[in-house]
């Protein structure tokens, strides 16, 4: 499984990226992002979450790729859904390393 993470606006404007290739990581830690990913029910969510506009609002971009399925889905800190915010702070905190 690949997951690709973009993140972008908010006050400073900074866009941070990174992915996620479950196949390159130990069995646990790649056990541990799809049990991750399955508690957001990333596969549920629609394409956008009609996204609030706002010059200070952090826009996600998730892309997730797995051997049966594609899906990409679009939200800002504002509208994320609370089961999705665990997997944004933990890419979040990926991308920044």
């Amino acid at each position: 499984m690949q997951i690709y993470f973009e993140r972008s606006g908010g006050f400073m404007g900074l866009q941070l990226k990174t992915v996620v290739d479950t196949a390159e990581l130990p069995a646990g830690e790649a056990e541990e992002w799809e049990r991750t990913l399955n508690a957001a029910r990333f596969f549920d969510l629609p394409s956008s979450l009609e996204p609030q506009r706002g010059a200070d609002l952090l826009v996600y971009k998730l892309t997730v790729v797995t051997t049966e399925q594609q899906h990409t889905a679009l939200c800002t800190d504002a509208d994320a859904p609370e089961e999705l915010r665990p997997l944004l702070r933990r890419l979040t905190i990926m991308a920044r390393q």
